[in-house]
């Protein structure tokens, strides 16, 4: 896949979402950029604001196996990953796969599980993989993780810990709709849900193509320089108790590497790297005065961190040749 065919197919995914969700281009930019940079998504907002139907939508177009789970306290592991069961006709153990071993999990209410059920998404949304009673299967390529969650309401959810929150490339807040936004979404949904006769725009092999794409876009010297000193930037904060990591630091780099794509080109930019920067960032950054970064503290600190680190220069010719 080339520049040309790359653009070509984000803008069909783009054109196509946003045949059923009004406006959102900021999101669904950001959910986009997760899939092409082969990371997940987590999905924050208050109930009503159209989380599953970003991630349904962007399910619907691609040719890719999707589905589903609601998370509630009851969901056990196993209902996530599969089994071994005894199959008597056969006279031996046969393995049952869960709803993990698709191309497009929705994690709804990712929160209102167990943390070990939450912690059963932990190796496969790093390693692609799942273990099993001792034997590991290898997930379909490509995989995404969409998780939801409801910040506000706190009654029988389990807060994910630093950890889970780790393996998101970016956290999302959805948001609510401007008036004339929200005029054309009951104009649009007046008489039939769009989603149902959505049609997909991509197939799997394109989006696998896609991201061999992305991970090829060059990152100047310069420019990983900035993203280091933005997460030891983050670590020096003295509101910080938790700074970014370097798995943070490799998150953004690649989410700065699909957002480049994403505005059709094939090097990354400091503009790049500060438009991802709060969304890749802030969910790994626990404060002194705050639970939690999706209170905002997080993100605060990452805007600290990108008004004191100096800005490079635009990548020279010689990076992007």
């Amino acid at each position: 896949m080339n520049l040309g065919q790359l653009v070509r197919t984000i803008d069909a995914i783009r054109d196509n979402v946003s045949r059923v969700v009004v406006g959102k281009r900021e999101a669904i930019d950001l959910l986009l950029a997760a899939l092409l940079a082969n990371g997940h998504a987590l999905l924050e907002d208050v109930p009503g604001t159209g989380k599953t139907l970003l991630a349904k939508s962007l399910a619907r177009s691609l040719g890719c196996e999707f589905k589903r789970i609601q998370f509630t306290p009851d969901l056990l592991p196993s209902d996530v990953s599969g089994i071994n069961f005894y199959n008597q006709k056969l006279g031996a153990f046969e393995f049952r796969p869960g709803p993990l071993f698709t191309n497009i999990l929705l994690a709804d209410e990712i929160n209102r599980a167990t943390p070990r059920t939450q912690s059963s998404l932990l190796e496969c949304m790093e390693e692609r993989q799942v273990t099993i009673d001792g034997e590991t299967h290898r997930l379909a390529s490509p995989f995404l993780v969409v998780a939801t969650q409801n910040p506000v309401d706190n009654q029988g959810t389990f807060p994910l810990p630093e950890a889970q929150l780790d393996r998101f490339l970016v956290r999302i807040p959805v948001g609510y709709p401007t008036e004339d936004e929200a005029v054309a979404m009951l104009e649009r949904f007046r008489t039939a849900n769009p989603l149902e006769s959505l049609e997909p725009v991509a197939s799997a092999a394109d989006v696998v193509a896609a991201q061999r794409f992305v991970s090829e876009v060059r990152v100047g010297a310069e420019l990983l320089r900035y993203i280091a000193r933005i997460a030891e930037a983050t670590r020096a904060d003295a509101d910080a108790v938790l700074g970014v990591s370097p798995r943070g630091s490799s998150a953004l780099m690649r989410a700065a590497q699909a957002y480049a794509a994403l505005n059709g080109r094939d090097y990354a930019t400091p503009d790049d790297v500060k438009a991802v920067a709060v969304p890749a960032l802030a969910h790994r950054i626990v404060t002194r005065h705050a639970a939690r970064a999706r209170d905002g503290g997080g993100a605060d600190v990452v805007r600290r961190a990108l008004q004191r680190v100096e800005v490079p220069a635009e990548p020279a010719l010689a990076d992007r040749e």
